[in-house]
């Protein structure tokens, strides 16, 4: 099959457009070739590409001496608590899915029970006769009075 290209289109503004229209005429070269020489220099480098004014380029180079992408050395410390936290973190979830589980479960125990089960004060208050008396403690008899 070969190598085949692949056409990337994006869009930019008028303002950017002529500005790069502008940057190919100055260096004779297609807008196109403008494109494909960084996408070349972005692959090449691995997409760690920092654009510069030419003026700079030498200058950047020689007043730093980072690379780039910047890297930042971590202390262990933070590093281990980092992993801590991430270890806490899910056995947080963890119990969490399981606390969910066990809801679920109950849930699922409360449904399947037959509702009849369920007796309701109210309902009771209805059954009774309005004209007997309720007693608290033992109950007599009249005629041993």
């Amino acid at each position: 099959m070969g190598n085949k290209n692949k056409t990337i289109s994006f869009r930019v503004s008028q303002e950017k457009f002529e500005t790069l229209r502008d940057i190919a005429e100055e260096r004779d070269i297609s807008l196109s070739a403008v494109f494909r020489d960084y996408v070349d220099m972005l692959v090449a480098h691995g997409g760690q590409v920092e654009v510069v004014p030419e003026h700079e380029v030498g200058e950047s180079a020689d007043s730093t001496s980072e690379s780039f992408p910047p890297k930042v050395e971590v202390p262990k410390s933070f590093v281990r608590e980092h992993e801590r936290l991430e270890l806490e973190a899910e056995h947080l979830r963890e119990q969490l899915e399981e606390h969910k589980r066990y809801v679920t479960k109950l849930r699922q125990e409360l449904d399947e029970h037959d509702q009849e089960d369920v007796v309701h004060l109210d309902e009771l208050d209805g059954d009774e006769d309005e004209d007997s008396p309720y007693r608290i403690g033992s109950s007599f008899d009249d005629s041993s009075i």
